[in-house]
């Protein structure tokens, strides 16, 4: 029986970097935001090399699903499933994998904020996801899922001793391969790499522990003290 891992994030913390962690080990496949193509197809959204993503991927959200809940490719033990939940536009929910084992990444919406402006500009609530994340966090726990929340920062201050307690949680065992993978562009991302991935391309580890945080003014400091309490209820869970 093979375990399905639906990892849930928000833009511009480490969904990217976990997932090279995950695909180090030899037990595990991995999924690169699979609901992307049908998102911007549903949406509209205006975004880097939309028609692109729209033209590779599978676009129907049925059978996106349909094929996450099927075999795992390469007949693995682990299936590591990185999802946006805020791509989460059409039929499909977390509602619809209870046979996965869910967890959450979250970071300070004042770092999220400022990352995503040298990427892509100025971000509305909706773009961060955090509204959805929680909502998803809840379910997961009131379905009696016990969701695994990792917080970025504390995270890498420690990552080995996190990652352990992570699969602990999602009951696999502890590889230190984890820790360590080629640097470049991996065969498993999504082809807006090119796009989003150049700080992950480049490493083979983990970064350290962030420095002081971003200072926000105007309109972006609204929207960090508007995303911080969904935030926070979800920070007083993290491992």
């Amino acid at each position: 029986m093979s375990l399905r891992i639906a990892m849930w994030s928000g833009p511009r913390n480490i969904s990217t970097t976990m997932m090279r962690s995950f695909s180090s080990r030899a037990d595990c496949a991995v999924s690169d935001e699979p609901f992307y193509g049908a998102y911007l197809k549903a949406t509209g959204a205006d975004h880097p090399l939309a028609a692109e993503v729209i033209a590779d991927m599978d676009c129907d959200w049925h059978s996106v699903a349909a094929a996450l809940r099927g075999p795992v490719p390469g007949g693995k033990a682990v299936w590591y499933q990185k999802h946006m939940p805020h791509h989460m536009a059409g039929p499909i929910s977390i509602r619809d994998f209870p046979g996965h084992a869910h967890a959450f990444l979250i970071r300070e919406p004042e770092r999220v904020i400022a990352s995503y402006g040298v990427k892509r500009g100025a971000a509305t609530i909706e773009d961060l996801g955090y509204l959805r994340l929680l909502e998803y966090f809840d379910w997961a726990r009131a379905a009696g899922l016990e969701p695994a929340v990792v917080d970025t920062s504390s995270f890498l201050a420690d990552p080995a001793g996190k990652l352990a307690l992570l699969c602990e949680r999602l009951g696999i065992g502890w590889d230190p391969a984890m820790l360590h993978w080629p640097a470049g562009i991996h065969r498993d991302d999504g082809i807006w790499a090119s796009h989003w991935y150049d700080a992950v391309a480049n490493s083979s580890t983990f970064g350290g522990p962030p420095g002081p945080m971003p200072e926000l003014d105007g309109e972006a400091a609204t929207l960090a003290e508007e995303c911080r309490p969904y935030y926070e209820a979800m920070r007083a869970y993290a491992l």
